[in-house]
């Protein structure tokens, strides 16, 4: 019988997404072997209407013929498909812990950034009181731990991706000073252990193509 490592695994996504990007990342982390789509989200593709009829979106994993949606969902799958470089802990609170701050990101900490970026002149004012208050919460939360679930790589720090590297090129673009040594230092420290991973470093997208994505994004 075929082990899960020996299955076909298969990502479609975009490489500019950090939605997709947090699949690459853990795929990496483990050791797992899989073929990357790239999707063009403006023409979609047949297999993306086919393996999520329901969002119609990327990320999709499809493994061993199985499509599964949705990268938060995405990722506690290959946590529990491939038990090597654990994202969870097997301590149920702690892992209780790590989906609430994971959906907390989604839900929460990402839209509120987000809007701050991309704001225009009447909105922008209070988009970034609300990104910094939502950057004060995730400074609270790390304290004076390396990563967000300790000493390793976790679940939680694959999904505050989007704050580790995509923030700073995001506010860049958009003239901003949101997340800065200066005001969140424990944040910002974790960025720098985060994208000084040998994993991730080699796992996420160039700067200068994902800086020139947002800036042709921005001014149009």
């Amino acid at each position: 019988m075929a082990t899960a490592n020996q299955e076909e695994v298969r990502l479609l996504g975009k490489w500019a997404s950090p939605f997709s990007n947090r699949i690459d990342l853990a795929l990496k982390l483990k050791g797992v072997p899989y073929k990357y789509s790239e999707e063009n989200l403006a023409n979609k593709s047949d297999d993306l209407l086919k393996y999520n009829p329901v969002y119609k979106k990327v990320p999709i994993l499809v493994h061993n013929g199985n499509p599964i949606a949705e990268s938060l969902i995405i990722l506690e799958y290959i946590d529990e498909t491939w038990k090597n470089n654990p994202l969870l802990s097997e301590d149920p609170y702690e892992r209780a812990l790590a989906r609430f701050w994971s959906k907390t990101l989604d839900d929460k900490i990402l839209p509120a950034i987000w809007n701050a970026c991309w704001s225009d002149e009447k909105g922008r004012e209070k988009a970034v009181e609300e990104a910094l208050e939502a950057l004060k919460i995730l400074e609270d939360e790390i304290k004076d731990k390396k990563f967000f679930g300790g000493e390793t790589l976790g679940l939680v720090d694959i999904a505050a991706n989007f704050i580790g590297y995509w923030v700073y090129i995001l506010q860049e673009i958009a003239g901003l000073e949101l997340l800065t040594l200066e005001k969140f230092p424990k944040v910002y420290k974790w960025s720098q252990e985060f994208i000084n991973h040998p994993v991730i470093k080699e796992g996420l997208p160039p700067r200068d193509e994902l800086f020139a994505f947002f800036k042709a994004s921005a001014s149009k």
